[in-house]
């Protein structure tokens, strides 16, 4: 069987080699401006998992509450600047959210290969992809072209989907962004790897919405497992207790099994008379039919761009703009 640093080297060429163009964006972006960009950012991504189990969870996360808040523009990277900038950062969705090291090393990389070309944008995207199968996930085409926004949007990134919601709440918030149900459950899937700290889960163990009694939907030997693994509310466990670092269907699996680590995540299986159920039995049943799904959600949600306008640039830096310029395009 094929290594998966082979599946993401053959995955990140095949990206710049086939694939259609979708609106603005194509796999051929960077074919000629910066042709070693797929192995640069399979270089990086690889040397970061190898030395951190979290990094490929972390990197995917910036993607998605980078795509989630303004579209996908980069603007989670942004670090405040006094009068300019109220970094997305501060948002209490993004509370703790990290890799942006990651991705510094990842953009040095490529501006010392090809400076001033690929934006930090198009590196998420890319980095995510990457992330994916060197987990044992799926491979898609990347599609390319972004751009780097100029501004941050805090109150957008302030209303990113909670794990605290119900799945009413859930679907109206993917729908506001052209995805369905379907898009939900799968995207949901990339809590196959990764951890989470506890506050975000531990109110499910005892007086869940004001009920005096824990969550019905959690497990209660996991509920007990996961009382004693909090020994501090930043603690942080594992969001598949089975297989926490491979990219595969157990996060389906376990939540069949009501072992869902996040009540956003057990309300896709455990809302009475919910579309969602069925996807996740689906999933549960195939892998497959989920890493394809997949490929073509992440292909959605990356689609997603800034409102039209919106001042943009390549930046040098990802956590800051580049020096004021009347040359700025917009998107």
């Amino acid at each position: 069987m094929a290594s998966p640093k082979l599946v993401a080297f053959v995955a990140a060429v095949g990206l710049m080699l086939a694939g259609a163009s979708h609106a603005q964006l194509s796999p051929f972006f960077y074919t000629f401006t910066c042709p070693q960009l797929p192995f640069i950012v399979l270089n990086e991504v690889s040397t970061a998992v190898e030395t951190d189990d979290r990094a490929a969870a972390k990197l995917i996360r910036l993607h998605f509450h980078d795509c989630f808040a303004n579209g996908c523009d980069g603007s989670v990277l942004l670090e405040d600047v006094p009068g300019v900038i109220d970094s997305e950062l501060n948002a209490g969705a993004n509370n703790g959210i990290q890799g942006r090291e990651i991705v510094d090393k990842i953009k040095a990389a490529v501006e010392s290969s090809c400076p001033g070309v690929v934006s930090c944008a198009d590196i998420l995207a890319l980095a995510s992809q990457v992330s994916v199968v060197l987990s044992g996930g799926p491979a898609w085409v990347v599609l390319l072209g972004r751009r780097d926004s100029r501004v941050a949007n805090r109150a957008a990134a302030e209303d990113l989907p909670s794990p605290f919601e119900t799945l009413d709440i859930l679907k109206s918030k993917f729908k506001a962004f052209g995805l369905d149900s379907r898009d939900l459950v799968t995207l949901s899937g990339a809590h196959t790897f990764g951890r989470s700290r506890c506050f975000f889960f531990s109110g499910r163990f005892d007086n869940f919405n004001n009920t005096g009694l824990p969550d019905p939907t959690l497990d209660a030997a996991y509920r007990e497992q996961l009382r004693q693994a909090c020994t501090t509310p930043t603690t942080r466990v594992n969001f598949d207790p089975v297989t926490p670092d491979i990219f595969d269907k157990n996060y389906y699996t376990n939540l069949q099994s009501l072992k869902g680590l996040l009540q956003s995540d057990q309300e896709l299986f455990s809302t009475p008379g919910a579309d969602t159920t069925a996807i996740v039995n689906e999933f549960a049943a195939s892998q497959f039919r989920f890493f394809i799904q997949f490929g073509n959600s992440m292909i959605k949600l990356g689609n997603l761009m800034p409102p039209p306008g919106t001042p943009s640039e390549v930046r040098s830096q990802c956590r800051l703009l580049n020096p004021s310029s009347p040359a700025h395009d917009v998107m």
